[in-house]
């Protein structure tokens, strides 16, 4: 089922960089990289994974054809194929000509109640991309973003954890603020971690109410 060059990064004998220029020479390769997502060797697996990561943000054109596959691959029982997923998703929302994105919105949000940080982290870093590619859909981005305060602590996500994933939050804010209607809250989003014990989200903070604060 795998072929010769995913082959050849199960046993290093090519590196991720090497293939991901070998297929942006032939993307009649890319079937082969997705093949290898379903391998039973990690190197290849997640080899494969981060190619195709890499190939989504420069030429999101030839993955979108693809894009039910990895919309699936949100589904995978591997962490890091699901992070994979969540970003390569996001990449081709620019291109988004089926609206795909749009009906699978639900679902793609679902992941802020995920149990680990980093998966909710991929959503919420993710989603300033997501919001210039598809205007219409911000206020529901924001709705979705303002809602990390009140995420549940679990053994993987801790309340540092969740000062991670908020100063990710202002971050995206920050990518389509212009865009957003009920600028308030977010300002008011925002002042909430001025004091905040983890210094880089008061400085980030800090330098988006210094940004955008007068914009209200």
């Amino acid at each position: 089922m795998e072929g010769s060059l995913v082959q050849k990064l199960g046993d290093k004998s090519i590196t991720k960089d090497q293939l991901l220029e070998k297929v942006k020479h032939n993307y009649d390769l890319i079937p082969e990289l997705l093949s290898g997502i379903s391998s039973l060797k990690p190197t290849i697996r997640y080899g494969c994974g981060k190619i195709l990561m890499d190939l989504s943000e420069e030429k999101p054109e030839k993955l979108y054809p693809y894009m039910d596959f990895f919309i699936n691959l949100l589904e995978s029982k591997y962490r890091i194929l699901t992070w994979n997923a969540i970003i390569i998703i996001a990449n081709l929302t620019k291109i988004d000509k089926e609206h795909k994105f749009d009906s699978i919105f639900e679902k793609y949000y679902s992941f802020l109640d995920n149990e680990y940080m980093v998966t909710v982290v991929n959503v919420v870093g993710n989603s300033g991309k997501i919001a210039l590619a598809k205007p219409h859909l911000t206020q529901r981005i924001t709705n979705k973003l303002l809602t990390v305060e009140n995420i549940t602590t679990t053994p993987h996500l801790s309340e540092e954890c969740k000062r991670v994933i908020t100063e990710h939050a202002i971050k995206s804010f920050d990518m389509f603020f212009p865009q957003i209607e009920q600028k308030d809250r977010v300002i008011s989003f925002v002042k909430k971690h001025l004091n905040s014990s983890r210094k880089t989200l008061r400085t980030e903070s800090e330098n988006f109410l210094k940004k955008w604060g007068e914009s209200v």
